[in-house]
């Protein structure tokens, strides 16, 4: 990319896989890319998405965005995002397929800076894994646990697996499912997923699980309550 200037052409170079840049970098050439649909900055390395296939990433993203919607909906002062740039830190700028967090005005442990990006760690990150499996539950589960971001869910869609990470105490742990595979999350109240149903994608079922939470005294508390009940 060629810009030029009163006295000189300025050139910035293209991302590419693998380069190790800062932040500030990273940003200056990924904005010269406006082509580029996804790129990231994990631990100061640049990985570039792949083009997407379907079943593997397309259909269970989506599904995921509408079980996160429905939750939406039904909760004041939380927020959903696809695919949007995340400043952690100066080494740590992913672009997680989806962001659940409560808004700053409800206490909220993110802002959203005067470019519009969000800076800070979303209460809720949530990754596909279909082939980036080792980079999303290695190298990003490492960023996300020591930036705070409180719970993790990573779908493992060729091994048709779900984990779903909580932090405590600088750590994460393992949230596990009761014995008919419902998790619930311990950041936002009346989020239930019934594992088994979303890896067969059966939607269905997912949002009856899902209107169970909503329907439950702690989601009614967390609205009236932690949320102050504002709609």
């Amino acid at each position: 990319m060629i810009f030029s200037t009163r006295n000189h052409l300025t050139t910035i170079p293209p991302l590419e896989n693998g380069d190790m840049l800062s932040r500030g970098e990273f940003e200056r050439r990924y904005t010269a890319m406006p082509h580029l649909k996804k790129a990231e900055l994990i631990e100061g390395i640049v990985y570039m998405a792949s083009p997407l296939r379907f079943e593997p990433h397309a259909e269970p993203h989506a599904n995921l965005i509408i079980w996160l919607g429905t939750y939406k909906i039904a909760t004041p002062g939380v927020r959903l995002g696809d695919n949007p740039t995340v400043r952690l830190d100066l080494d740590n700028e992913p672009q997680p397929d989806t962001v659940l967090f409560i808004d700053a005005e409800y206490g909220g442990q993110t802002h959203l800076s005067n470019d519009g990006y969000i800076e800070g760690a979303p209460e809720l990150v949530v990754e596909i894994a279909a082939s980036t499996a080792s980079i999303d539950l290695r190298d990003k589960k490492r960023v996300y646990r020591r930036n705070g971001v409180k719970e993790y869910l990573v779908w493992q869609t060729l091994d048709r697996r779900l984990d779903w990470f909580f932090w405590q105490d600088g750590e994460y742990v393992s949230l596990i499912p009761d014995r008919d595979g419902i998790i619930c999350s311990r950041i936002f109240p009346g989020l239930w997923l019934s594992v088994p149903a979303m890896l067969n994608q059966d939607m269905r079922q997912v949002m009856k699980t899902l209107q169970l939470g909503l329907n439950s005294v702690e989601h009614q508390q967390f609205v009236q309550q932690y949320l102050g009940g504002r709609s």
